[in-house]
């Protein structure tokens, strides 16, 4: 007979909200996110890190959220990237991937904006190196990444005077 699983309580803030509940000691945090939360904008695309589909920042890091335990993030604030948009008015980053075409399918384009995200917050005016450094953990299966070299510069460039 299978041996039940004791729930763990949590405190996590997720875009703000504060959420406290209980949950396995297993669960993913991106089960947490999409599944008890229902925050489907975080992908589960490969389940091993490899793709970043699921990244997202947890006390602003990226991370990817396949790999991390919600438990992990008790007492923490993650940020998806519902949490990214103001008042109706998209992020400079999400405004600059859709003026530079820096998607194709859309299913990496969610973990790209919260790499993106942390990169241009520690490094405001990146160069060449910086970005392949900054997108390292995320990747496109289905364009090649010049556009998002645009939008990144062009994000960079906008959030200059913030």
């Amino acid at each position: 007979m299978p041996e039940e699983l004791q729930m763990v309580p949590i405190t996590v803030t997720v875009n703000g909200q504060r959420h406290s509940l209980s949950v396995e000691p297993r669960l993913l945090l991106v089960s947490l996110l999409r599944e008890t939360l229902g925050l489907t904008g975080t992908h589960i695309g490969c389940d091993t890190t490899y793709c970043g589909a699921c990244t997202v920042l947890l006390n602003g890091r990226s991370v990817k959220s396949c790999t991390v335990f919600a438990v992990q993030a008790d007492q923490g604030e993650v940020r998806t990237v519902e949490g990214l948009a103001e008042d109706s008015k998209l992020h400079p980053v999400q405004q600059a991937f859709l003026e530079s075409h820096g998607l194709q399918c859309g299913y990496c384009t969610p973990g790209f904006l919260m790499s993106v995200c942390q990169l241009l917050d520690k490094n405001p005016d990146p160069d060449e190196k910086a970005i392949r450094k900054g997108i390292a953990g995320n990747t496109c299966r289905c364009t090649g990444y010049q556009n998002i070299f645009k939008a990144i510069h062009a994000a960079a460039e906008s959030m200059k005077g913030r």
